[in-house]
Formats: C-alpha cells, structure tokens, sequence
C-alpha cells in the first residue's frame, strides 16, 4: 500500500533521514518504534507532504506522491494524526470534527462519517457544543482521532496518540486503534510507548539515528533482547 524507497531528508544540512526503506500492506497495523529524535516524526512529514525529500521515492498504492501537496495526498486517503493533539480551543467538538471533512462537499457523507466517530466515542456525542479547551488531554485525544477520521482515511497515520496520557487512557486509545483497524482501516502507528505498540502491530520497524536498524513481526520484535532492553526497560 505505502512504501518508502531509500528516502534522504534534511533539516539544512544534517540529514535527519538516511536511506529509510519501510513498507506498509494493506489491512495492516505497522508500528515505528524509536527513541526521541530518530527521525520517526520526519519519516511521517515526508509521507504526508509537509517536509520534503531530498532522494528517494514514496509510493502510494504504486504511483509516486513524494512532490504533492498534503491536501491531495489526503484526497488520495492517507491522514495523519500529528504529536500534540492541534485542536482549536475556542472551537466545539463538531466545529472540530468537520474540519477534518473539509475535502467532502456531501452533506450526508459528512454526517455518515460523524456518526462513525461517535460510534467509537460516544462521549464526544454527548458533548458535542462544548469547547476543545474545556476536555481533558485524553478526552482531546478523541476529538484529534475523530478529525482524522473525519477526513475518511485508508491509511491513518498517528504519532504518539498516547502521549502524557494516563494508563488507563492509553488502554482505551490503544482499543479504539484496534476497532478502527477492524473496520478497515490500515494504520501506521509511531509510539515510545513500545510495549503498547509492538503488542497492537502485525509487523514493526526499529530506527534509530534516521536508519531504521530492525524490522520483524511485533511478537518477533517484543521478544528480541536488544529491543527489551532499549525499549521495553527489561
């Protein structure tokens, strides 16, 4: 579905980026795991169009899309869920759900997908007039999931979607990731939390230093040595 071919970014002259190959199936959860300043959060602007490459290509279901603009690489169904949630505060829920259908001019489409998001958080339907500002930070993560999903993606792209939130929160995160990808929905997962993710994803890759340096199926990568003690705190 996604793939990544000996891609090269840069930040001015230091490569943030070194010859990165990673590949995303279809119908997949595939996870990135990686120490802060990786280059896991580049790997995900590259893709999305929001950073440039300087060498390589990325494929999207066989046609190149490294070059185009972020709103057509999101008309083609790939949708990210950046780090840090970036809603706007002074906007209700559905002021910020509908943002993240600002592609779609049909009215019953948009409501379809409304009625999605609220099937995975009934709370965001019981609270739909109030303000982002006034939810807390988990609470926000549900309303930065559903505006993603808003937009209808094929490929969800999430970076840290569990971040400063409680355990329990990150528990009912990491459902909502598994009933999203029950629907459908091929996900692309970056965490620090490794455990959560390598137990959620089919398959997973290490990077570090802007290479990645391991590949393998999550349950392979949960029980490797290296990854245990680097990651997993074990």
């Amino acid at each position: 579905m996604l793939e990544l071919r000996s891609i090269v970014a840069a930040y001015g002259n230091v490569r943030i980026l070194k010859d990165v190959n990673l590949r995303v199936d279809e119908g997949e959860i595939l996870t990135l795991i990686g120490a802060n300043g990786a280059g896991k959060t580049t790997t995900l602007k590259c893709i999305s169009g929001l950073m440039g490459i300087k060498t390589g290509t990325i494929f999207f279901e066989g046609k190149p899309i490294q070059g185009l603009p972020t709103h057509e690489i999101i008309r083609r169904g790939i949708v990210t869920i950046m780090e840090g949630r970036r809603l706007f505060p002074d906007l209700n829920v559905l002021e910020n759900l509908r943002l993240g259908a600002y592609l779609c001019n049909d009215t019953r489409e948009i409501q379809r997908r409304m009625d999605l998001v609220f099937s995975y958080f009934p709370l965001l339907s019981e609270r739909k007039d109030q303000l982002a500002v006034s939810f807390s930070g988990g609470e926000q993560q549900m309303i930065a999931i559903g505006r993603g999903l808003m937009a209808a993606p094929r490929l969800l792209m999430m970076d840290e979607p569990s971040l400063g939130l409680s355990p329990l929160m990150t528990q009912h995160v990491g459902s909502i990731i598994q009933a999203i990808h029950r629907n459908g929905v091929t996900i692309l997962l970056i965490e620090q939390n490794a455990n959560m993710a390598l137990r959620l994803a089919d398959r997973g890759y290490v990077m570090e230093t802007g290479a990645i340096v391991m590949e393998g199926a999550g349950e392979e990568l949960l029980a490797n040595d290296k990854v245990r003690r680097a990651y997993l705190g074990i």
